[in-house]
């Protein structure tokens, strides 16, 4: 449960993008072609106000153990503001020993110097934006770097001796097929990074695929077609040592990513910019999505008037949340923080999906999704669930 853990982790909204993925719904701020983002105002401007967020923040007594740089593209920004971004977060909270320092970045938005930057600032993870290694899908996604790009970037981060980095891929892509799929992902095993997210196209009704498509259409792959990438992925990436650790998760032993992890296991964070989401004292809070008034509402002190989940919310969340692990929920964990009846409702509803081998129960101690099957049909086992509290 969220309010049994200290706040140990925080996430920072980078919103930069070059351009909009054409499947992409953040909250971003498109910068077009400019070449130096340092002297452009508005990311001035936007840092100042991130940082006047973060020293308006209560603070935690505990050390940070992790930091996450999201965004938008957070290579987009010069090696002197993420410096600044997080020396305001150092004078705000500790940094534990071993802390994970985490950004996404994406090919051909940096330099070698720029990522040297990023290192000697305190970057120790860096998460590489993909998608995909065949050109014509990445122009029909509206992505910005060629597959040239994607070798020189993977070049730059294996030069400066970067291990814990991961690849992000996406299947379900319009004209995808599962021969492309399988090309992806042997061209990604090659350049045998630590972790790999190999996440299934969600089309979000404001995006132009979103309106533009329809789910299992055509030029969409068929829901059978996106099934079998999805069991590939599981097959190909185990047999090259990779521990499928969460729904759409794939890491080398002891390179989980270890902020992510916060969220699965629902446990509180910090979330600043733009659109920044954030869990604490059992209250979520989602920023302005817009940066005129994500600076007004800084600038008037970032008051925060939200009511607190309630006992059955935090529930279907942890539930929600904790069946992308692997290894599941603790059902001790659950008797102990909502009683041992619940913990027998959730048993009850979730014994018809252990009859079809969707659900794994391991007796007293947790209950789990079967990989791939209840993966795969993780929304009718979570809409039993839902539909029983709700």
């Amino acid at each position: 449960m969220s309010y049994f853990h200290p706040v140990t982790s925080v996430y920072i909204h980078i919103p930069f993008c070059r351009r909009r993925c054409f499947y992409c719904d953040f909250p971003i701020f498109v910068l077009g072609n400019r070449t130096n983002p340092a002297t452009f105002p508005p990311v001035v401007e936007y840092v100042e106000i991130l940082q006047e967020e973060i020293s308006l923040s209560q603070g935690t007594g505990k050390p940070l153990e992790t930091i996450f740089f999201g965004g938008g593209t957070p290579s987009l920004l010069p090696v002197e503001l993420l410096g600044s971004i997080l020396d305001t977060l150092a004078k705000k909270f500790d940094f534990a020993a071993d802390i994970e320092i985490s950004m996404e970045i994406d090919p051909a938005t940096f330099s070698l110097e720029q990522l040297q930057g990023y290192l000697s600032a305190g970057v120790n993870r860096v998460s590489l934006g993909v998608q995909a290694f065949q050109e014509p899908l990445l122009q029909v996604s509206g992505r910005s770097h060629t597959v040239k790009d994607i070798y020189q970037a993977v070049e730059l981060i294996q030069g400066l001796g970067i291990v814990n980095y991961s690849l992000d891929l996406i299947s379900g892509l319009p004209q995808q097929t599962l021969t492309d799929w399988e090309n992806s992902l042997e061209k990604a095993i090659k350049l045998q990074p630590a972790h790999l997210s190999c996440y299934d196209l969600v089309l979000e009704a404001v995006t132009p695929f979103g309106k533009q498509y329809q789910p299992g259409k055509k030029p969409l792959p068929d829901d059978e077609t996106t099934a079998k990438m999805y069991v590939l992925a599981g097959e190909k990436l185990a047999l090259a040592g990779y521990q499928h650790y969460e729904i759409s998760n794939y890491a080398k032993p002891g390179y989980q990513c270890r902020h992510n992890r916060v969220y699965w296991e629902n446990r509180p964070y910090y979330g600043f910019g733009m659109g920044a989401a954030s869990y604490l004292h059992q209250q979520r809070f989602t920023r302005p999505r817009k940066s005129r008034d994500y600076f007004a509402w800084v600038k008037e002190g970032c008051q925060i008037d939200v009511e607190k989940n309630s006992l059955i919310d935090d529930l279907l969340e942890t539930l929600m949340l904790g069946l992308r692990l692997a290894e599941g929920v603790s059902l001790p964990a659950i008797e102990a923080n909502f009683g041992s009846e619940i913990k027998k409702a959730i048993l009850e509803v979730l014994e018809p999906h252990k009859q079809r081998n969707l659900v794994i129960i391991e007796g007293d101690s947790r209950v789990r999704l079967s990989d791939p099957e209840g993966f795969l049909f993780s929304n009718l086992v979570l809409t039993d669930l839902f539909d029983r509290w709700q």
